[in-house]
């Protein structure tokens, strides 16, 4: 973890927005976070559902005004895991 002014430091180097966050309930092992490009994202299986949103809105993947976790899909993806 970077501490505040580690993090803007690196936002003002590299130029873009930066945020902290966790990914497979924090897991701290490394090369198990996110693979992401502009249509999709890849978590591993113990990512929660605020992680996911949180990288829903970093990477922008949901179309403009719909929920990625509506009751259907949800519903579809606790079948696929259980």
């Amino acid at each position: 973890m970077c501490s505040v002014a580690e993090l803007e430091e690196l936002t003002t180097l590299l130029q873009i927005p930066l945020c902290t966050g966790t990914v497979n309930r924090g897991s701290d092992v490394i090369a198990s976070g996110v693979v992401a490009n502009d249509w999709a994202a890849f978590c591993g299986q113990d990512t929660t559902s605020t992680e996911l949103t949180v990288i829903d809105a970093i990477f922008k993947l949901a179309e403009q005004g719909k929920n990625v976790f509506n009751a259907e899909k949800r519903n579809m993806l606790i079948d696929t895991l259980a």
